[in-house]
């Protein structure tokens, strides 16, 4: 088995999806989780990007279903995360409305990040190595706030954290291991980016939306394809077991060996 089979085989990507059947199995994977755990409904952050947007409206269909099954009223809570200013929030607003989600909050993060910095940065300062945090750490910081901030929106509101990690971005490690990555249950998981954006024009998502180059926001400029030096189309190739291009192939593949701790359940001895 080649390592393109065995990574293909371990995130359970299909080469080819049917779209209805895609979203049929994971409402019903969301509705099932939800119930088997008692809670209230389930929590999403929205971006104003293609993930979490398909997200959302897998979610509000499974609360909806479950609202209508169960005689009870199931939630999906919407969460919008500005850091400071957000240029493209309104991307955020109009997936909200697009599925017509009728419980919304915003959070914003600056003041929470810029003091966790400052913090650091006294304790450099303490051990006799001043310096300013970097930009790419302060990423992490900013990805890390937004999970603190869900869970404690989710634990008094009884609902779970849904996760938009998808194989595209597992294949890469391209998330924070229990910082964007600790959420209770992840319904992409085993899509590509090209998947996802199948779903995501079923669903109705806003054009808007299926315009945008693809970020985590981490800082201003960052996209996943300028910070990864490969294209969703080449990544999503790979995952359906098509022939890309050489240089494409080494780089997937030294990427995922070299993050394998990312995709790994913490060790213990």
């Amino acid at each position: 088995m080649s390592l393109q089979q065995e990574i293909i085989q371990r995130l359970g990507v299909k080469p080819q999806i049917d779209v209805d059947e895609e979203i049929r199995r994971r409402v019903d994977f969301l509705k099932e989780y939800v119930l088997k755990a008692g809670v209230r409904g389930l929590l999403i952050a929205i971006s104003g990007g293609i993930d979490s947007a398909v997200t959302a409206g897998l979610c509000k269909k499974a609360t909806d279903e479950l609202t209508a099954e169960q005689g009870r009223e199931y939630m999906t809570l919407g969460v919008f995360q500005p850091y400071g200013e957000q240029v493209d929030i309104e991307d955020s607003y109009a997936v909200a409305k697009a599925f017509d989600l009728k419980h919304t909050v915003e959070t914003n993060i600056e003041d929470a990040v810029n003091e966790i910095a400052l913090e650091v940065e006294f304790g450099f300062k303490n051990m006799g190595n001043p310096r300013h945090i970097s930009i790419q750490n302060k990423g992490n910081i900013k990805a890390r706030t937004r999970m603190v901030m869900q869970y404690a929106l989710a634990f008094d509101l009884n609902l779970l954290v849904v996760g938009t990690d998808h194989a595209s971005e597992a294949i890469t490690g391209f998330y924070t291991k229990y910082g964007d990555g600790a959420v209770d249950i992840t319904p992409l998981s085993t899509l590509n980016k090209r998947q996802v954006r199948q779903l995501a024009a079923r669903l109705g998502v806003p054009q808007s939306v299926l315009d945008k180059a693809p970020t985590a926001g981490l800082w201003e400029g960052q996209t996943d394809e300028k910070e990864l030096g490969i294209t969703y189309e080449h990544n999503s190739d790979y995952l359906e077991g098509k022939e890309v291009p050489a240089e494409v192939r080494e780089k997937l593949e030294r990427q995922y060996l070299r993050t394998e701790h990312k995709r790994a359940p913490i060790p213990g001895i």
